[in-house]
């Protein structure tokens, strides 16, 4: 496994985990993130759906100061003084659209308190993100929902009776959003990392999808990583094979932590 120096290793990695991992679930994460830069600094940021859904994007941001600290210090310094700052190598990993959305807060977050784009030299981008259609995604997120509220329902409720429930308040959901004409947090987390205003151009970017994913669909992703392309971010591209919904490093891991590496080399410029 690559291993770089300590001039060129980042000095902090963000992890946002998928949508209701609990901290087990991250463990080979910061594993393998360990493993790879053992000096860094590593933040991981639980990401519970229900909440991201309900909250609006300012209570979502709110959310996210402690990690604006983590990685910026807790004062509220100017924008002039927070350019010394970026001197820190910061490494993004985002883990579906839950993750993706907590992200997005992030980045709404820093921009309030400095008035510019995140600073960071790479986002890996790991089965995210997908379409903001309502539609399409009902299925897909109500099965999600259903998953990890699985954990703290009695065994007697059946699963089809979770995800029913699930598409209702989505539906719910989604029927007062339109009549308030509120974004959707997808639709917000979608655009914000494509939004050079909010997500550091010069960052470079790794997606990692498969087609296996029944969640978010391989379309989607390589539609977002296009439009990256046409607005000037550098964007790598892994598909994996047979690989399901953030099953792509338990399943492959060596591919999974060789493009990691490889495209981290490329961020910080060989150095």
């Amino acid at each position: 496994m690559f291993r770089g120096d300590i001039f060129s290793n980042p000095t902090t990695i963000l992890l946002y985990g998928w949508g209701d991992a609990r901290p087990k679930h991250l463990a080979k994460y910061v594993d393998g993130y360990r493993a790879l830069f053992p000096a860094a600094k590593l933040v991981v940021v639980l990401c519970p759906i229900l909440r991201c859904l309900y909250q609006t994007l300012e209570a979502r941001s709110k959310a996210m100061t402690p990690v604006i600290s983590a990685c910026f210090g807790s004062s509220r310094e100017s924008a002039a003084d927070h350019k010394s700052l970026t001197q820190n190598r910061i490494l993004v990993q985002v883990m579906s659209n839950t993750g993706g959305m907590y992200f997005a807060a992030t980045l709404n977050a820093h921009r309030q308190r400095f008035g510019q784009c995140f600073p960071h030299h790479m986002l890996v981008l790991d089965s995210t993100p997908g379409s903001t259609s309502f539609l399409q995604n009902a299925g897909p997120w109500s099965r999600a929902m259903a998953l990890g509220a699985s954990g703290y329902l009695p065994g007697c409720v059946p699963f089809i009776v979770t995800q029913a429930m699930a598409c209702m308040f989505l539906a719910a959901l989604h029927g007062f959003g339109w009549l308030i004409g509120a974004s959707s947090a997808a639709a917000y987390s979608v655009a914000a990392v494509n939004n050079e205003e909010l997500c550091a151009r010069e960052a470079r970017r790794l997606y990692v999808y498969s087609k296996e994913d029944d969640i978010i669909y391989w379309e989607d992703i390589e539609s977002h990583a296009a439009q990256a392309r046409q607005r000037g971010y550098q964007v790598d591209m892994d598909m994996f094979e047979g690989t399901p919904h953030v099953g792509h490093m338990r399943m492959h891991p060596e591919q999974y932590w060789r493009a990691v590496a490889k495209t981290w080399r490329e961020a910080v410029g060989g150095i």
